[in-house]
């Protein structure tokens, strides 16, 4: 699509109420410092100019933002005209009545387009409550060039036991190539994130069905274990400390040999002006266990929701409507190219011929096909959510395990001690809370 059609298809979505807001209206978004949201904010001008609405941004680092946004739409603070949120928050927020619905949004911007997986998980009773800006799951990204000095070749849907194999095979002291870089750093949604989706492929889950506590059974000590073992031998330095940024910075200089993590990366991976290894990069599904059929990948999306507590609600949805539309992304591709749009959100995407020519397309809306957060585990759960249990007790209580975690791959604990807590934190919290 021409960019002057892009432009005026973006102004038809926002002149529907532009013409009652004032003109001095400035609305405040709270966002995550991942490069989509960096990008999406270069191109706010335009929606500035087109509907006369400013827009300043908080961005914050992954962990903060949480931080931020919880204690904001909690004590009702009213810093923050638009949130940018996940899966775990806005079912639950959506059912507290703290978000605005999003059950209006005009018929140019098709919210039946949005992938089915996205809006399940961005709803609560049918009704949506964050629109997702990306969408993603968690894949294998590795070094094509490596791969095949080792003399091996990565299949679609590897094992664990072949990771660890390749990992060793790619690891180069010498030349400051890690096998493998995985998070570790501190956070329910960071390293936290990881070793969940990493422990449901083993066979580990949080909870039986009584809402019991699993950390004291094999299947989380084989999963911690392993994670521990495959990092301290072919991982970074100081892997402890790395999440989602750390991890994109060591690849794209060519420092690891492996990664795996969020699908959405893919597109600054193998960005020859950010990446040094762009030209040699591969793509398989999450790993699974030997004889374990769940793999480790995750479902996730970052969103934009308004809190109920706003003043600027029809500004906010505006913006959201803007930023999350056909349009952007064509505007986006227009200008950077296909493999640089916002991915895992719409299904129009991934039948557009030319994003169908982007390398990872197909692998990321596989893995996002391949999670299935009503079945996150092999043993039946009581609860829904992959790398996350949906209960609102939950960030508080994996936040504090997966500090035990990092503290594991810090060489501060072993693997049995951080495990005890782990039963401990978690048992005494579900037991305050009722369950």
């Amino acid at each position: 699509m021409p960019l002057k059609r892009v432009l005026g298809a973006t102004t038809a979505l926002s002149l529907v109420t532009g013409a009652a807001l004032a003109q001095d209206t400035t609305i405040t978004i709270a966002t995550v410092n991942n490069g989509d949201m960096i990008r999406m904010q270069g191109y706010t001008d335009r929606f500035t100019e087109e509907t006369g609405i400013g827009v300043d941004w908080v961005t914050l680092e992954e962990n903060v933002l949480r931080q931020r946004v919880t204690t904001d739409i909690t004590t009702n603070g009213g810093q923050f005209d638009i949130m940018t949120i996940g899966m775990y928050e806005t079912p639950i927020w959506g059912a507290n009545g703290w978000l605005v619905p999003l059950d209006d949004l005009s018929e140019e911007y098709d919210a039946a387009d949005i992938l089915p997986a996205m809006r399940d998980g961005l709803s609560h009773d049918g009704t949506l409550y964050a629109a997702p800006f990306y969408g993603e799951s968690s894949m294998i990204m590795y070094r094509t060039d490596l791969m095949e000095q080792a003399g091996l070749e990565m299949p679609e849907a590897p094992t664990w036991g072949f990771i660890r194999e390749a990992a060793a095979a790619m690891d180069n002291d010498a030349e400051d190539i890690n096998g493998i870089c995985l998070r570790g750093k501190a956070g329910w949604g960071e390293g936290g994130a990881l070793i969940t989706a990493t422990a449901n492929s083993f066979g580990a889950r949080w909870f039986d069905e009584d809402w019991t506590p699993q950390f004291d059974q094999p299947e989380w000590e084989e999963a911690l274990t392993f994670v521990t073992n495959l990092m301290n031998d072919y991982g970074p330095a100081g892997y402890a400390t790395n999440g989602f940024n750390e991890n994109l910075s060591l690849f794209q200089q060519g420092k690891c040999g492996m990664w795996i993590d969020a699908t959405v990366a893919a597109s600054f991976v193998t960005d020859p002006d950010e990446s040094e290894v762009a030209d040699s990069v591969g793509f398989a599904l999450a790993p699974n266990a030997e004889g374990v059929e769940k793999r480790a990948n995750w479902l996730w999306a970052w969103a934009l929701g308004i809190p109920a507590g706003t003043q600027k609600a029809d500004a906010a949805k505006q913006f959201i409507e803007w930023a999350t539309s056909k349009e952007y992304i064509e505007l986006v591709a227009e200008n950077e190219g296909w493999a640089n749009v916002p991915p895992g959100a719409r299904t129009s995407l991934y039948e557009t011929p030319e994003y169908q020519d982007v390398p990872f397309a197909r692998m990321t809306l596989e893995s996002i096909r391949a999670a299935d957060p009503t079945q996150p585990t092999v043993d039946p759960v009581p609860y829904v959510g992959i790398q996350f249990v949906a209960i609102p007790e939950f960030a508080g209580i994996a936040t504090q395990v997966s500090q035990e975690f990092s503290a594991v791959y810090a060489g501060q604990q072993s693997v049995e001690e951080a495990l005890e807590k782990a039963q401990a934190i978690t048992t005494e919290e579900m037991e305050a809370a009722g369950y």
